[in-house]
């Protein structure tokens, strides 16, 4: 049976299915979310801020304007921040993820998510210039941590817990027995 809609009509509705999330991480800025939103942005491939909506009405944060809605996207997937006055501190409760392939894009990663004044924590951990916690790990962590062989794992445990950004050869030395 053939379709009822043009091909632009099927184009359009498929587009604003993929970019529609169900289910988005919302990060509170007490100032700064769409500064934050760039810098991201400014990071990683298929980023970009999508738009910043000022909300229009008074709130228990300010008066009209004062309030900011960032959405952006990081990786091809949809974020939302928001200006929104002092609230909660970000902590390490939450933290967001960085999966990369090789040494090259894990130190890339790390160092621009330093930039500005972040501080880099123990275990593949930094806390950004605006205060969000980050793990920059090696990919190839979890098939480590979830093969076959325990003693191997631990190696690789053990390796980890001395490290602050993890040097992904002396991981796989670990985890080979070469160390």
């Amino acid at each position: 049976m053939a379709s009822t809609h043009s091909h632009s009509n099927t184009h359009a509705h498929a587009h604003a299915h993929v970019t529609r999330a169900r289910i988005f991480t919302n990060l509170w800025y007490s100032t700064q979310a769409e500064e934050a939103a760039h810098f991201y942005a400014s990071i990683f491939p298929d980023s970009h801020v999508d738009q910043v909506t000022p909300l229009r009405s008074e709130s228990p944060a300010g008066p009209p304007g004062s309030v900011k809605v960032v959405d952006f996207t990081l990786f091809g997937q949809r974020f939302r921040a928001m200006t929104a006055g002092p609230h909660d501190e970000f902590n390490d409760a939450i933290s967001m993820v960085v999966l990369c392939e090789d040494q090259a894009e894990l130190d890339r990663y790390w160092d621009a998510l330093l930039e500005g004044g972040g501080e880099p924590q123990a275990c593949g951990w930094l806390i950004d210039r605006f205060g969000l916690r980050w793990q920059v790990v090696p990919a190839v962590f979890d098939e480590m941590m979830r093969g076959a062989d325990p003693e191997a794992a631990k190696r690789v445990t053990d390796a980890m817990l001395e490290m602050v950004k993890y040097d992904i050869a002396e991981i796989e030395r670990a985890y080979r027995g070469d160390r």
